[in-house]
């Protein structure tokens, strides 16, 4: 697929964040979100690691290739996006999240990891709302993606909805919608699932029922061909769903 530039004009580098919804009223959630990440963006992938499930099995479900756009919504430190930029062929690579302060971090890690490449592998980050992502407005695309990703995202935010129809929205026929995200558990030890829940709550992360079901949903709708994988016995699961 064809691409236009990486970056629109007169919008930040490749590794700043445009402020898309600062001091208006949909700010609200990238405030919180600021508040909630100022401190532990920098132990985020120290600490992430061991209960972020199968985000790697999500990013070996990613097809890329020189003509090839991918974003990831909710891109935090841009740990995922800088594993595929490591790739020969990684295309173009696009990161979008509501925190601002998780940007800084990203951006950071970002051009260390363009260096340690030796200038390949760009990453573009911008700063906005889920529900609002706009690929022309944010990105400077004329094109939608090949591919868009959730990776434990979709159970933080609250308008989940107007998140997965945006990123279909921005997505070509015939792409792919990647999610990764918690399940029931209900293939674990009762009192381990019980445990982890109460846990997990404590850093407002949880399942979401009516995400996995709405997802369910839009395969019978028509709008794109839906599958489930399981992740350690139903601690997660990798959704991919094929634009119609």
């Amino acid at each position: 697929m064809n691409d236009s530039s990486p970056s629109a004009p007169n919008s930040p580098a490749q590794h700043t964040s445009s402020s898309n919804n600062r001091g208006s009223g949909p700010a609200d959630q990238a405030v919180a979100m600021d508040r909630m990440y100022r401190l532990t963006r920098h132990i985020y992938d120290l600490t992430r690691r061991y209960y972020l499930l199968g985000r790697d099995r999500l990013l070996d479900k990613v097809v890329t290739s020189p003509t090839t756009a991918t974003l990831e919504v909710g891109c935090g430190t841009a740990r995922n996006l800088i594993k595929l930029a490591g790739r020969r062929d990684h295309g173009l690579l696009y990161g979008l999240d509501a925190s601002h302060e998780m940007l800084e971090t990203a951006a950071q890690n970002s051009a260390l990891a363009e260096i340690k490449r030796r200038g390949s592998g760009q990453i573009v980050l911008r700063q906005g709302l889920a529900e609002q992502l706009d690929s022309q407005r944010m990105f400077g695309r004329n094109e939608p993606f090949d591919t868009i990703f959730f990776s434990y995202c979709l159970s933080m935010i609250p308008t989940w909805p107007g998140a997965i129809d945006a990123a279909m929205a921005n997505l070509r026929p015939g792409g792919t919608l990647l999610i990764v995200d918690f399940w029931d558990q209900r293939g674990l030890p009762a009192f381990f699932a019980a445990g982890l829940k109460r846990w997990l709550s404590l850093f407002h992360v949880h399942y979401r029922p009516e995400v996995h079901e709405a997802l369910v949903e839009l395969g019978r709708s028509g709008r794109g061909d839906v599958t489930f994988d399981s992740v350690a016995k139903r601690y997660a699961y990798i959704a991919t769903i094929r634009k119609q």
